[in-house]
């Protein structure tokens, strides 16, 4: 990526805002998709090699390229010039946005490429999901599927199940994306509510062999929930499903098919999901090829190249935007104060994935009501800068991938008339960084790791 693409008004005016947009993009790099599989995935004459595991071409009469997620397009690009003249066919489908001419030159006929919506599955994600459900029930033995997975594609590969309709789905994923439930929880709903998710593919391709390559967008990478974990053994159950509904005492803003299914599920009258063990997993292989973890270590080398004392606290952070936003201006506090953790010049990098309790009507995403929630207390430690981005470069239902605060924000964002706490208490952190000139706007990165944050203390 060019890093003048994430430039703000803060960063043009700050000495040290080039670095920090070199460091944004370094990280970006490291996660591109076609680069993550070519690093997993390599032809040696007639044997496929995907990690440490062999593959004898000369086993199947057929290969197919299927792919669900925002980095499907790039991934799908670099696996079919690996199979090479042995790519039979296939269908990838990718959020709206994400495909470029340069992916359809180098796909298309033979594989088919498709938009669909995101984070609200739509019409085309439950079309993309019946193409692939075909492709995958005509298979038999001889056939090796190499099926493409990253952030996104819970959405985008839609296939309700039956007496569940789209629009059920749409009013459920609302609901769970107002009330604040993990993508752990939303994802065990789904698992539960579609014949494609929870190894719901993988029972469908058998027993065909399947390459399953995931780029990562989950907090610690767990493979059943990452796009739903359509290849992999689901633990949870139809009543964890229901449970995530009670949690959230929501159950009375959930549409009457999808509690009739979760409960008759709990009855024990609908087929549990794919478990450890399930035959229909037994000739399928699951490689994580990406994740938030490289994409922070890129930052902490380019950090230190750039002159930073610089260290990752976590790649597991989570928990409420506004909450998180708060902690790591406190970080940026007893820098600035006390050169700990470390001293100044200081970056401190963390990643991971917060949530928004939606409480007003506002225009934002969680990256942009982290940095909200950050610049009261930053104004306090001065030489201070927090920079929030989802590398996928799209924050919530916006065109911005996240903001950047700085310890002159708060005075600048007075002299504009901007109130602070209004703007959060709407959830309205998107008109409050464009007014200021520093949203990020980097447009699709065709990568999903999750989202970076950097404290930076000079």
């Amino acid at each position: 990526m060019n890093p003048e693409r994430l430039w703000t008004a803060t960063l043009r005016e700050l000495p040290h805002g080039a670095a920090v947009t070199r460091i944004l993009a370094a990280a970006i790099a490291a996660v591109e998709p076609g680069a993550a599989v070519r690093r997993f995935l390599r032809r040696e004459g007639e044997t496929l090699v995907a990690g440490d595991v062999t593959y004898d071409l000369r086993a199947f009469d057929r290969v197919w390229i299927i792919g669900a997620g925002k980095a499907g397009a790039p991934m799908a690009v670099a696996a079919a010039g690996i199979v090479g003249e042995r790519l039979t066919g296939g269908t990838v489908v990718v959020k709206e946005g994400h495909l470029t001419a340069d992916h359809v030159a180098a796909l298309q006929p033979q594989v088919e490429l498709l938009e669909a919506g995101h984070p609200l599955p739509d019409t085309r994600g439950v079309a993309a999901g019946e193409r692939i459900a075909a492709l995958l029930t005509q298979l038999g033995e001889r056939d090796l599927v190499l099926a493409l997975i990253s952030g996104g594609g819970s959405a985008l590969l839609t296939r309700p199940a039956p007496g569940i309709s789209l629009d059920d789905m749409q009013k459920l994923t609302g609901v769970l994306l107002a009330c604040g439930a993990s993508i752990n929880e939303i994802n065990t709903l789904r698992r539960h509510l579609d014949t494609l998710k929870g190894g719901g593919l993988a029972r469908l391709a058998a027993p065909a062999t399947v390459i399953t390559l995931v780029l990562s967008d989950v907090v610690g990478d767990p493979l059943d929930v990452i796009a739903s974990g359509p290849t992999v053994a689901d633990p949870t159950t139809f009543a964890d499903a229901l449970d995530v509904l009670e949690r959230y005492n929501v159950l009375h803003q959930t549409p009457v098919a999808i509690l009739r299914r979760l409960e008759s599920g709990v009855r024990g009258e609908i087929a549990e999901t794919p478990k450890p063990g399930d035959p229909a997993l037994a000739r399928v292989g699951n490689l994580i090829i990406g994740s938030n973890r490289l994409a922070a270590e890129a930052a902490l080398a380019a950090a230190h190249r750039e002159g930073f004392n610089a260290l990752i606290l976590t790649t597991f952070l989570q928990g409420e935007a506004r909450v998180v936003g708060r902690v790591l201006a406190a970080i940026a506090r007893e820098i600035a104060d006390n050169n700990r953790p470390i001293s100044r010049p200081a970056c401190v990098i963390a990643g991971g994935e917060t949530t928004v309790t939606l409480r007003g009507d506002g225009r934002g995403g969680r990256n942009q009501e982290l940095a909200l929630a950050a610049v009261a207390d930053l104004a306090a430690a001065p030489g201070a800068l927090l920079v929030a981005l989802a590398t996928d470069g799209g924050d919530g239902p916006t065109d911005a991938a996240g903001a950047v605060v700085s310890a002159a924000t708060l005075q600048r964002a007075r002299d504009l008339g901007l109130d602070v706490a209004a703007a959060l208490a709407r959830n309205d952190s998107y008109p409050f960084f464009d007014a200021l000139g520093d949203l990020l706007r980097p447009g699709s990165t065709h990568t999903n790791v999750n989202d970076l944050a950097l404290v930076v203390v000079v």
